[in-house]
């Protein structure tokens, strides 16, 4: 089935699918005696939810709260051990059935994605039909369910996927995106933190249209010129984004948008590590090396910039990898300013690996340490095993600091 994303007979057409719930519904799909019952995601006191089924929702409990809180709130629920090796086969599988709609797909992560099916009309049907198909066959080749949006541009589609969980399917054409979009809070719209928000509604800005209704010159004085234009053209339903079609073959990235803004250098290289743990490992599960090493900064005002390195020698070990990335982030010296996103990327990828020693001896077995770390990771979860050494190198910075 050959699809021409540049079709001229159809509109665009973005589709955003959002398993629903999904590391709990992959428990309860592995155990069914779950079905009903309050689940959590997430073990050990000191551990986060990384997830919660809608049944332990009703309690309040939230992603990424604290696991000892959450037990406080509903003691009875039942607190499941994540295992992300599970949860990466049922998400290969998600994503293989998107593939078959369209080449089109963007993961974000494992439980979502973007799809283009602008030129899939013609033969797989209307979009709703489409829609309609995609979570038939997740439902039914994966067992659990997705909740789809379904729009012009990708902003608009993640919208409606949200208001339509869960397991539901929301479609809004062109002629309905401003009645969708005006009424909803100005914290619905991409990109808007708690800071930013507080900052709007002190401009009396609390609903969208309010930002819709604001001449953009005015916009720009308040809240800086690229911030100013990017709210407004959300505002009225703007997003040129493209659906962008990773090729895992040129290049591993991982990236993280955080909830507000950061400007401790110190979290940030923090977040940069994590990244460059998940980045590595994918790199050596591939049994490849990099020779390229990038990062990947955008600041609070949505501006971007990025850096990298290209070593004379492919590398691998997350050791020598995260050296180049903090090189590269303390560099641009940047004073504390606001960070919105970080991210890292592996390229220029070799099967071959250096037959001499880059930045210094390595430590006998370092690989072999790395290995069992990894397959660690893959069972326990990311966070369950540290390169303890290199935090304590940030935390010991910090403190002479």
């Amino acid at each position: 089935m050959i699809l021409d994303k540049n079709s001229t007979s159809n509109k665009q057409v973005i589709i955003h699918c959002d398993m629903d719930a999904f590391y709990a519904s992959v428990a309860e799909l592995d155990d069914p005696t779950l079905r009903g019952k309050p689940v959590v995601v997430g073990a050990g006191i000191r551990g986060v939810v990384l997830s919660a089924n809608y049944a332990a929702r009703k309690f309040g409990i939230r992603a990424a709260m604290p696991v000892g809180r959450a037990k406080r709130m509903a003691p009875n629920a039942i607190f499941v051990t994540p295992d992300h090796h599970r949860y990466s086969e049922v998400s290969d599988q998600v994503m293989q059935i998107f593939q078959s709609f369209t080449p089109f797909v963007e993961p974000l992560s494992l439980d979502e994605a973007f799809l283009d099916v602008t030129g899939a009309q013609r033969l797989l049907g209307t979009p709703r039909e489409i829609g309609q198909a995609i979570r038939k066959r997740v439902h039914t080749e994966c067992g659990i369910t997705c909740s789809v949006g379904i729009s012009k541009n990708k902003f608009i589609a993640k919208l409606a996927s949200g208001h339509c969980k869960p397991n539901g399917l929301l479609e809004i054409p062109d002629d309905r995106i401003i009645n969708f979009l005006h009424p909803l809070p100005v914290s619905d719209l991409w990109g808007v933190g708690p800071k930013t928000a507080e900052q709007l509604e002190r401009l009396g800005l609390k609903q969208v249209r309010d930002i819709a209704n604001t001449p953009l010159e005015t916009l720009k004085r308040a809240l800086g010129d690229a911030t100013g234009e990017h709210l407004y053209e959300l505002s009225w339903g703007r997003d040129e984004r493209e659906v962008v079609v990773d090729d895992p073959d040129q290049s591993i990235s991982a990236a993280e948008t955080f909830s507000y803004d950061i400007d401790d250098p110190e979290l940030i290289l923090r977040e940069y590590l994590r990244l460059t743990e998940k980045a590595s490992a994918r790199l050596r599960d591939r049994e490849l090396f990099a020779k390229t090493i990038g990062i990947k900064v955008r600041f609070a005002d949505f501006s971007t910039i990025t850096r990298s390195k290209t070593l004379p020698l492919p590398i691998s070990s997350t050791q020598e990898i995260f050296q180049v990335v903090k090189d590269l982030y303390l560099a641009l010296k940047l004073d504390r300013a606001r960070l919105r996103l970080v991210g890292v990327s592996l390229e220029n990828l070799k099967e071959e690996g250096p037959q001499q020693l880059m930045l210094g001896q390595r430590e006998k077995g370092w690989r072999e340490a790395e290995s069992a770390v990894d397959q660690a990771s893959a069972r326990f979860g990311e966070q369950s095993v540290r390169p303890a050494s290199l935090y304590q190198r940030l935390s010991r910075k910090k403190r002479a600091e």
